[in-house]
């Protein structure tokens, strides 16, 4: 048999198969289904647990009095003093413990709020719309992220249908998930963290948004 003929051959298989329908491996309603089932457990023992897994430090706070204490104190303990917000009501609920620092780039740390927690995997969901950007989680050393009972979810699916539910056809031109500091193991194979991004992140979770 000739190339030529050997080519035909194949394509008219091709052509045929387009033709013919392809019944999906999957039932027709599966893409509507929950991948992975909730957990049991209490939605923030289950992202505390996954974030401190991946090198997160974790606080929960009971109330706004609690939140303001614990970030004083872990400023004075770090001796922090270019801290770097661009949120104004973060400010105004932490007015008093700290002067803003204006300069990104030169900052040590970094407080941003976010869209929404995801329980499963201990991630922080951010995106481009929020005050800050998103380059403020990324840009300093030290990344603080201040979050509430509310924005708890379990899955990125759930986190993903809110912010278009809240977005609608305006939705944020970038939309990420951050995972504890970043990492790599690039380097010879070994495990470094804060090489494209924070090399520490704290989330502290307030059990009820002053705002």
């Amino acid at each position: 048999m000739s190339e030529q003929s050997s080519r035909e051959k194949v394509l008219k298989k091709i052509r045929q198969a387009l033709e013919s329908s392809v019944p999906l491996p999957f039932d027709g309603h599966a893409k509507n289904e929950t991948i992975f089932n909730n957990s049991t457990e209490d939605e923030t023992v289950v992202f505390a647990e996954n974030f401190s897994k991946l090198q997160g430090k974790f606080a929960f706070c009971t109330s706004l009095t609690d939140l303001k204490h614990q970030i004083k104190r872990l400023i004075d303990e770090r001796g922090w003093n270019k801290i770097y917000c661009a949120d104004s009501a973060i400010l105004n609920i932490l007015e008093g413990i700290f002067v803003p620092f204006q300069s990104l780039k030169d900052s040590n740390v970094s407080i941003t709020g976010c869209e929404y927690l995801i329980a499963r995997t201990g991630s922080i969901v951010l995106s481009s719309a929020q005050p800050n950007g998103r380059t403020s989680s990324v840009y300093s050393p030290v990344h603080i992220c201040i979050a509430y009972n509310r924005q708890l979810v379990y899955d990125i699916k759930d986190a993903l249908g809110f912010i278009v539910e809240r977005y609608g056809d305006n939705l944020p031109s970038i939309i990420t998930l951050a995972s504890g500091p970043s990492r790599t193991a690039d380097i010879e194979k070994t495990l470094v963290t804060g090489v494209h991004g924070p090399g520490e992140v704290f989330c502290f979770l307030m059990e009820d948004s002053p705002i």
